[in-house]
């Protein structure tokens, strides 16, 4: 009998620890606690000076991440909008201790890409998310609120070469380049190729780093054949670089709207500027609307949807208040990390 109940202990044993460790299935993990931010206070407001760029701003601490297990953790740091719920995140950064010093000139960097105005304070959101791997759920901590006043400054952007028989083959040069204004490995921008048949590839700053196109469908390959731009003109380039992706359209562009001498039926074409990389037109304008239009159709256009002089696809028609002659200049340098324009009654 005492045999038959050991055999039937090992058995029932061996059926739970099979339950528990079925092929593909996470190990169970009981958190004990979260990481909590203890510095700086929830509330805080930080106001971000030019003349302290390179000091540390705050140091966010917070307690350990406690799996009831002996981990190496990571932690990550994650700052959104106040009541986005982190739809959009910017990481402050990342490591394996409890705190991080963060310095100035990189929290502005941070906050003049995401598009908030310079002295204008604005509510935030920031929250630690622990890491151990891809089996053991993350552990996120309580976001705090912090109130950034940020300064103005050319905000900087991580950049893709695109050298090409336009500029002499050179894959490091900053004129021809593509910015990811979101930081993501996603690039976009305007260059001109001046000529027919202009050959290019994508880089990294040299030539260790490139892409082409081997069977030119529209996917990158490492080192792969060189793209090529039947037609001298304006493209606009799309480049991401997680999917291997890209796009070439070659655009002319013009001005439409109710303000305008035919109104929405019809463009007022614009002259190209190569030093600005600007389109630009002078024109009698009528009280109404404009937009900007590229090759005539609406499958790329330019509007204003915050009357704020920064242009978003498919934006809201701009207004035009009195009736004059103006000279209308369409920027695609996104100097500021968004394209631009500029209206000049003469």
């Amino acid at each position: 009998m005492k045999k038959l109940l050991i055999y039937f202990l090992i058995f029932s044993a061996t059926l739970g620890f099979v339950a528990c460790e079925k092929e593909g299935e996470s190990p169970v993990v009981d958190l004990k606690s979260a990481p909590g931010i203890t510095a700086p206070a929830s509330g805080a407001a930080l106001v971000l000076q030019e003349a302290n760029a390179n000091d540390t701003i705050t140091i966010i601490k917070w307690s350990a991440a406690d799996y009831g297990f002996q981990a190496a953790v990571t932690y990550k740091v994650e700052l959104a909008a106040a009541g986005t719920n982190f739809a959009t995140i910017r990481t402050l950064g990342t490591v394996t201790t409890t705190e991080l010093p963060v310095k100035v000139s990189s929290l502005n960097n941070i906050l003049i890409n995401l598009g908030y105005n310079p002295f204008q304070p604005a509510n935030f959101e920031v929250r630690i998310v622990a890491s151990v791997n891809a089996l053991v759920p993350q552990a996120i901590s309580t976001p705090i609120n912090l109130t950034l006043t940020p300064y103005i400054a050319v905000p900087t952007f991580p950049l893709l070469n695109v050298p090409g028989s336009y500029q002499g083959w050179d894959p490091a040069k900053p004129e021809t380049t593509l910015p990811s204004v979101n930081s993501n490995e996603i690039y976009e921008g305007y260059l001109h190729f001046p000529d027919a048949n202009t050959e290019f590839k994508f880089a990294k700053g040299s030539w260790n780093t490139n892409w082409g196109d081997d069977g030119a469908d529209g996917t990158l390959e490492p080192g792969g054949a060189n793209l090529v731009a039947a037609e001298a003109g304006v493209y606009k380039l799309n480049v991401d670089l997680n999917g291997l992706t890209y796009s070439k359209l070659r655009t002319d562009w013009g001005l439409i709207g109710s303000s305008t001498p035919n109104g929405w039926d019809a463009d007022q074409n614009m002259t190209y500027d190569p030093a600005n990389n600007s389109f630009t037109i002078t024109l009698d304008l009528v009280v109404g609307a404009i937009k900007f239009r590229a090759n005539d159709d609406w499958a790329l256009n330019y509007g204003d949807n915050g009357a704020d002089g920064k242009l978003e696809e498919g934006g809201t028609d701009i207004a035009i208040e009195e009736a004059g002659n103006y000279t209308i200049t369409l920027d695609l340098r996104q100097t500021y990390g968004y394209y631009s324009y500029k209206i000049t009654k003469n």
